[in-house]
Parts: C-alpha cells; structure tokens; sequence
C-alpha cells in the first residue's frame, strides 16, 4: 500500500515538472538561452613607465630648487607728449585754437616681468618685450633685495633679453633640463610675478611643442601649457617637476587678459643659443636671403598651375639681396633647401636664419612645370626686416 502511494506521488511530481517545461519552452524561450559571460573591461594597470606611487605629491623640492633664481622686474618708460591748449567753448576754439601754443609733457609708465639667472656671475634671461624701451630697470631678487642690473643685448625677432646683475657674490643660478627632454603631457611649473603680486608658482601640463604661427615674434617655436600664466609672468621660469629650466614664459593666449589655461614660453635650448651670441657679439646673427613667401593651399595651387600644395610660393625678391642676384624670382615654388624640405614658410625662414652669414645654400624647386636648383649666399638678416627670409 506504502509503496502505491508512492509511486503515485513520483509520477504526479514528474507529470508536474514535464508540464512546466513545456510552458517554458513555448511561452518564455528565451529563459532557456546561456547567460552571457560578463564583459571584460580594459582596466588600466596603473603603471606607464613608472609605477604611479613613485610619482611627486608635492613639488616642493623642485620649488626650492628653483625659486630663488626667478627675479622679479619692474620698468619705467618716460614718453613725452605735445598737447595743443584747447578752448572748451567751440567758436572761441574756432577762432582762436591755431593762435594758442603747444605744451609738451612727460607720461611715466610702469610695467612688470620677471626674469631667470641662468649663471652664478649674474647673466640673467627676460623677455625682449618686458625691456625694450625701458628708461629704468629694476630687478629684486627672491630673497627681496634690490640690484642693480645692465642690457647687454636682447633680439625683438626671438623675443630674448639678456642682463647683467652687478653682484661681487655667487647667485643661485637655476639648473637646465635636457634639450628636447620634455614631452606632452610632463608635468611643469611657471614661476613669475603675476600682476606684481610676488613670486608665484603655477602648475601644469605641457600641452603642446613646437607651436608657431601665434604672430607674437618672427622665430616661433613654443612650448604650449596650461600652468596659469597672466600678465607679469613674461621673462620667468618654466620648470619641469625636478625644478630644472626648459622654457621661458612668454605670452598668453586671452581675451580678458587672464589665463584661459594656454600660455607659450621659449624653449631653453633656443634661448640659450640667443644668450651665447648676444655674450659675444651684443646681438644676433642671423643668415637671410631677401625673399618673402607663404605656404602652398589648394586654392594657390589652382590659381597659379602649380604641380601641388608641397612648398612655398615666392612672394616677393628684394632687388639686388641674395636671392635676386641668384635668380629667384617671384612665382617660384621652393621646395628644398640643402637637404631639408621646409613644411611651411616659417620652417624655411628658421632654415634660411640658421645659416651664417656667407654659407652657400642649394634651394630647389619648380618654376612652372620645370625644376630648378640654385646655389645662393646667404647674407645677414637685417634686424629691422622680419617679414624677408
């Protein structure tokens, strides 16, 4: 009897579950298909090169390294004006304004920078533009003490300033970086004297190298970042995260005059170039050879039949300069000159700059449909001509 009972309940069970299959199977398929596996993420394994702990959480130490060779600058430029003595009535000023004299008198202006001592007798590197013109310089010191300092030699096409503080002491002179061992996205610090508020550290990010085409001096080569600049900051030093110098602080890039997180500076190795010619000769040598140009667009290429957009399009020949007496002439399309092929116009004056004065320079080309290759001496790049190669 025992053993009825059971059979009965096993076979009511397995009558149970058959049916329930079939409702799923037919009713709700999708209950039977395999769970999809999880999906794998690309997880970042926290190290790029250098395990990330061993990364700076503060920059202190570079600060320290660094700070007391940043300067601040402070400029006086007196400008005298001519103003005619005006009646406030418009008949009298009428009648009598060309019979009243011109007084002349002087308007002092102030302006701010700073600057770096790059070596223990006192050379210090600025800006062009934080000195030109200035009728008085003064220079204060990390440390808060006033020097005296003297121009030895600045070039407005880099926009490079050398000066000579007068101390019978050593001075902290900052350390150099290695030439072209910053990348983007390496950590920097610009040290300045923002809006005459002492010195001041910013930190960044290298956003970008060899920027040119910002219209904000004739050689272009910028390293781009977005540790805050403003007004004040030019001439003073960019460091990267051992407090080493790999830039000078130039310009900002703003609509309001704050920073918008785009500043430039000067990269060392371009700067101390600049430095070493203007120790020796007070200025800069630089090879030239009389012509204007710009870049090749598709727009040049079609209205003058060139072959492409490769090149740049002579604009213009100063008559009786290097390139005229070679026989470049306006239409030509430079393509070559030794053994580097310049991208864009500012890449073949850099080229043509770099050259001293008297070196032989095989440019190549077309003329039209046909080649062409001249050898041309290089003369010496006039100071106040900037737009001629």
């Amino acid at each position: 009897m025992r053993m009825r009972k059971l059979f009965s309940l096993l076979l009511t069970a397995l009558t149970a579950g058959l049916a329930g299959a079939l409702v799923v199977i037919f009713l709700a398929p999708d209950m039977l298909q395999p769970t999809p596996p999880a999906p794998r993420l690309n997880t970042s394994t926290g190290v790029i090169g250098l395990p990330r702990e061993s990364g700076p959480v503060s920059y202190a130490a570079a600060v320290k390294r660094a700070a007391p060779s940043v300067v601040n600058i402070f400029t006086a430029t007196i400008t005298t004006e001519s103003q005619a003595m005006r009646f406030k009535d418009p008949l009298l000023q009428h009648l009598f304004g060309r019979m009243l004299p011109e007084q002349t008198r002087q308007r002092l202006d102030t302006s701010l920078g700073s600057g770096v001592i790059v070596t223990p007798n006192g050379y210090m590197l600025t800006n062009h533009h934080v000195v030109d013109g200035a009728d008085e310089i003064k220079v204060v010191l990390a440390d808060g003490q006033s020097v005296n300092v003297s121009l030895v030699g600045s070039d407005a096409d880099s926009d490079v300033a050398l000066m000579k503080i007068d101390s019978d002491h050593q001075l902290p002179a900052i350390p150099f970086g290695q030439s072209g061992g910053h990348e983007v996205g390496d950590v920097v610090l610009a040290i300045g004297n923002p809006f005459g508020v002492g010195q001041t550290v910013t930190q960044g990010i290298i956003s970008a190298t060899g920027r040119s085409h910002l219209g904000i001096s004739a050689f272009e080569n910028f390293i781009q970042t977005d540790a805050a600049i403003n007004p004040g900051n030019s001439g003073g030093a960019l460091v990267n995260a051992n407090g080493e110098l790999i830039g000078i602080n130039t310009a900002i890039f703003s609509q309001s005059g704050g920073s918008l997180g785009i500043g430039f500076a000067i990269p060392i190795d371009l700067a101390e170039g600049i430095m070493q010619q203007l120790i020796t000769t007070g200025h800069v040598v630089r090879g030239w050879l009389g012509i204007q140009g710009q870049n090749v667009t598709q727009r040049l290429a079609e209205a003058f039949g060139l072959r492409g957009t490769e090149g740049i399009l002579v604009t213009g020949v100063l008559e009786n300069g290097p390139a005229s007496k070679a026989g470049i002439r306006p239409g030509d399309v430079i393509t070559q000159i030794n053994e580097d092929q310049p991208r864009n116009s500012q890449e073949l004056m850099q080229l043509i700059a770099s050259q001293p004065p008297g070196s032989k320079l095989t440019v190549g080309g077309w003329r039209g449909s046909d080649a062409f290759s001249l050898d041309v001496i290089s003369g010496e790049r006039p100071v106040s001509e900037k737009s001629d190669r």
